[in-house]
């Protein structure tokens, strides 16, 4: 007879074991990913101009999700009366995309046929960063999926065509989206203050088809109003800069903004959004856990995400 107590199962609480996201299987072998869900690493940060060190987000993030791991019952919300992520959601991790030391190019290729093989399995691709360069990739792997409307939460315009000849850094991903063909329209939300985009990025973007909005009139709005500038019907995919948050709650970052936004902001405009689009993707960027030794930037990047998996899978009738 054991000793141990495992005859009925292991417990496999959040401090035990290994670090996948949210605890679940990790699918090495991308051709056999079977899930609804498929959260993909991108440890990738050399295209950040200032403080590094988003390459150690997808592992912190992952680190801090196991937090919110208590087997797969999923989570009930006594506000909103319901269970979030109940065990009929199949979500697996498919570890990170290869990263090539110094190599854009291949790197960023390497992200792609990440979020291309959750794509042709059906899952929606989730990606952890890595800097917000690795938004290029992401969207690249778009291009027979239809029409997209992205939604970014950031501090910074990201809309930089070039600067010093790079085009493929943390400045300029929401430039290369908007030269999507696909990509039918930009919603910027959280932009403030001192910005890496001069005026002209401003004006280009709107141009094509951006409808900035700042942290204050964000609020001013509400996040059913500031949801609802979305437009109908429009297939979203979601960029979320950590440092859309005030550096206060999210100091783990290479560009802290202050004035940014607290959790429920951003939280119950996830929350609207999700009921009223399809979510198509999603990438979390920028979390960079060594300027933050309390680990909170990271268990906010996991806790963010989870609730937002939550509503998108809640919306898809997953209850």
């Amino acid at each position: 007879m054991s000793t141990h107590g495992y005859e009925s199962g292991r417990l496999n609480l959040p401090f035990v074991g290994i670090a996948t996201f949210a605890k679940r299987r990790y699918i090495e072998d991308w051709t056999e990913i079977e899930a609804d869900i498929a959260i993909l690493g991108a440890p990738f940060d050399f295209g950040t101009q200032w403080r590094a060190g988003a390459r150690f987000g997808p592992r912190a993030v992952r680190e801090a999700s196991t937090l919110f791991a208590f087997g797969h019952a999923g989570a009930y919300d006594h506000e909103d009366d319901c269970t979030y992520l109940p065990g009929s959601v199949r979500m697996i991790d498919m570890g990170d995309a290869d990263i090539v030391h110094t190599d854009t190019v291949t790197s960023h290729a390497n992200i792609e046929v990440g979020v291309r093989a959750a794509l042709a399995a059906g899952a929606l691709p989730v990606v952890i960063g890595g800097d917000h360069s690795v938004n290029i990739p992401c969207i690249n792997a778009f291009d027979d999926q239809g029409d997209i409307h992205i939604l970014q939460i950031d501090a910074h315009l990201d809309f930089v065509d070039e600067r010093h000849g790079v085009r493929f850094g943390h400045g300029n991903p929401m430039r290369r989206a908007a030269e999507k063909p696909y990509v039918t329209g930009l919603t910027q939300v959280g932009i403030r203050n001192v910005s890496s985009t001069a005026k002209e990025g401003y004006d280009d973007a709107r141009a094509m088809g951006a409808d900035i909005l700042s942290v204050r009139q964000a609020r001013a709005l509400g996040p059913t109003a500031l949801a609802e500038r979305l437009p109908a019907g429009a297939r979203v995919y979601v960029t979320l800069d950590i440092d859309a948050f005030c550096p206060s709650i999210a100091p783990g970052t290479g560009t802290p903004s202050h004035g940014g936004f607290l959790y429920y902001d951003v939280l119950e405009l996830l929350q609207q959004v999700a009921r009223r689009h399809e979510i198509v993707g999603i990438d979390l960027v920028e979390v960079s856990p060594d300027h933050d030794p309390s680990g909170s930037t990271a268990i906010l990047a996991a806790q963010v995400l989870l609730n937002f998996l939550g509503f998108i899978f809640h919306a898809r009738g997953f209850r």
